[in-house]
């Protein structure tokens, strides 16, 4: 595997930022994120930390997606992850560089895989 490019804070804000504007506006994603997140800035500033340390290593993020999407895991249905991966690719494709989008796609599809996985085992 390639190593990835370095993401500075402001290109995860940004990304993060655009991505979850678009998620909590999407008839499919929008009814469930916007249900689950009661402070979308602390989320955002957690999402930033979270890809920071997937991305970089940065060690910032402290918690377990699997555990906190479990919560809504009634709610997440598998074409939902489609949905997020295109969002996520689009977004990441429009502000990123191409080896740093490149990079956060692949990062992505596979966690999607693993957290769908471990939702349908829950």
């Amino acid at each position: 595997m390639a190593i990835s490019p370095i993401l500075t804070d402001e290109q995860l804000t940004d990304v993060v930022g655009w991505f979850y504007a678009r998620v909590r506006k999407d008839a499919l994603l929008g009814p469930v994120f916007n249900d689950a997140v009661h402070d979308w800035d602390r989320h955002l500033h957690k999402l930033v930390a979270f890809w920071a340390s997937v991305m970089n290593g940065a060690g910032r993020y402290h918690g377990s997606p699997t555990q906190a999407h479990a919560a809504h895991g009634d709610r997440i249905k598998p074409e939902m992850f489609d949905r997020w991966l295109t969002l996520w690719r689009e977004t990441t494709s429009e502000v990123l560089p191409v080896p740093a989008a490149a990079a956060m796609q692949d990062r992505a599809a596979r966690m999607a895989v693993a957290l769908g996985r471990s939702l349908q085992r829950a």
